[in-house]
């Protein structure tokens, strides 16, 4: 890790996880003016993805020209669950939840990566990956008070549930996809995919166009739907490029470690642009997931970058 590639991973993991926590006041305050989470998600995956086709011209131009192959399995894959199905599970979420609440919920992602790493991967990891994981499941407990009979909606708490999954095969798979393919066509496919699969279901036909030009308030400030919507689409895909880059340059165990900064960010600009608190018994769970998740990640990056420290682009192990 302290190498200046390995340094400028986290500086970019680091950036996209600032941009990824401001998104959810954003979204939120649009479902609160009339459209569903999923029409939310989609108007997010078409404009970043008219962001990304724009800026992938180029790289393909040249691809086509080079007569390489793209792998295209991957890449549908990556645009059902790495941005179709996380984004719309987690603004399901955002719905009936706290906006940190939701986005913890979803960042047990990275303890899925651990059980892939061990499991699928095969790979034997140190005892202090297990406490990590058994720590943030307890902390999660914590969260969601399960002594008093899980207080927070069941709905909520399954779609952060399934944002966790996919968003696991964010950092999975865009590990082994940016080793090979340039991240502007990655997110140009990978955006088009969800855009075109999330269509079905999004009823673009039927969308109340009006909530857009209706006014919402973000920390005291009157504005409209559609410049929520705008701030949404520049996060979102500022935070997809600024991520996947530093993928290039770090493993996903790292990455997933290093995105927690966004549960913070998420939580703090819920609670000034929203008015969102936590309870205490919230607030301290949190803390006890992020500190295991800490613990399993730091453990389970440190058993994957030992049998190789030339700092190279991250690759499966």
């Amino acid at each position: 890790m302290s190498s200046p590639r390995a340094a400028l991973g986290v500086t970019l993991v680091l950036a996209a996880s600032l941009f990824f926590g401001v998104c959810g006041p954003f979204g939120k305050v649009v479902i609160q003016a009339g459209l569903t989470p999923i029409q939310v998600t989609w108007l997010r995956v078409c404009g970043v993805g008219l962001i990304a086709i724009a800026a992938a011209v180029v790289p393909l131009l040249r691809l086509r020209g080079k007569d390489e192959r793209l792998p295209w399995g991957g890449l549908v894959l990556f645009g059902l669950t790495a941005i179709a199905a996380v984004q719309a599970f987690y603004f399901i979420a955002v719905e009936r939840l706290p906006v940190g609440i939701a986005l913890l919920l979803e960042f047990m992602g990275p303890i899925v990566v651990v059980a892939w790493v061990r499991f699928v991967r095969r790979t034997v990891l140190p005892r202090a990956a297990v406490i990590g994981t058994l720590l943030s499941i307890a902390g999660l407990c914590i969260v969601v008070e399960i002594w008093s009979g899980l207080r927070l909606d069941a709905v909520g708490l399954i779609a952060g549930s399934a944002a966790a999954a996919c968003q696991a095969t964010y950092f999975l798979s865009g590990e082994r996809l940016t080793a090979t393919v340039d991240v502007r066509v990655l997110l140009a496919v990978g955006f088009a995919v969800g855009a075109i699969a999330l269509a079905p279901f999004a009823a673009p036909w039927a969308l109340d166009w009006a909530a857009l030009s209706s006014e919402v308030s973000l920390g005291g400030v009157t504005t409209t739907g559609m410049v929520s919507v705008m701030l949404l689409i520049g996060c979102t895909a500022l935070a997809y490029g600024l991520g996947l880059s530093g993928l290039r340059f770090i493993t996903a165990p790292v990455a997933g470690g290093i995105g927690y900064a966004e549960v913070v960010v998420a939580s703090l600009s819920a609670w000034a642009l929203l008015g969102e608190a936590l309870t205490v018994p919230q607030i301290i769970g949190g803390v006890v997931v992020i500190a295991g998740v800490f613990t399993a990640q730091r453990a389970v990056a440190a058993k994957t970058a030992a049998p190789d420290e030339t700092p190279e682009p991250a690759v499966a192990v």
